[in-house]
């Protein structure tokens, strides 16, 4: 059957916003996880690192901090995976300011925007390096 006449074209359907409300629980999840300041942020910054299962479930768990795609991976995890409490501790303030450029690419929309809104100076490096 077709949809009622009366049912307004620009009405949401009830998928659409189911879809909105989990997008919206989505991002809320990596607000939550973020820190105060990047100043918080004392992560290592050379050696080779090891996650934990519940950061790492899926793959990788050592990460390699003097190979760039493996620091660049590492990052991509924690970012991902990593609660506000891993944060602090598997990355570093300086480290992160210098892979955001590529790094806001590798991660999700929801991450990137969880970040870039709460830490204005992660965006402006974007702009920077463009």
């Amino acid at each position: 059957m077709s949809s009622s006449p009366q049912q307004s074209a620009s009405a949401p359907s009830p998928s659409r916003m189911r879809s909105a409300a989990d997008l919206a629980l989505y991002r809320e999840k990596f607000r939550r996880r973020l820190p105060e300041s990047l100043d918080e942020l004392h992560g290592p910054t050379q050696g080779v690192v090891e996650l934990p299962l519940h950061m790492a479930w899926s793959g990788m768990t050592s990460y390699d901090l003097g190979k760039p795609r493996r620091r660049m991976g590492l990052y991509r995890t924690v970012l991902h995976e990593g609660l506000r409490d891993d944060l602090p501790r598997y990355l570093d303030r300086d480290l992160l300011l210098q892979l955001w450029p590529v790094l806001r690419t590798l991660v999700g929309r929801s991450v990137c925007s969880a970040w870039e809104d709460a830490f204005p100076q992660l965006a402006s490096r974007t702009r920077a390096a463009a």
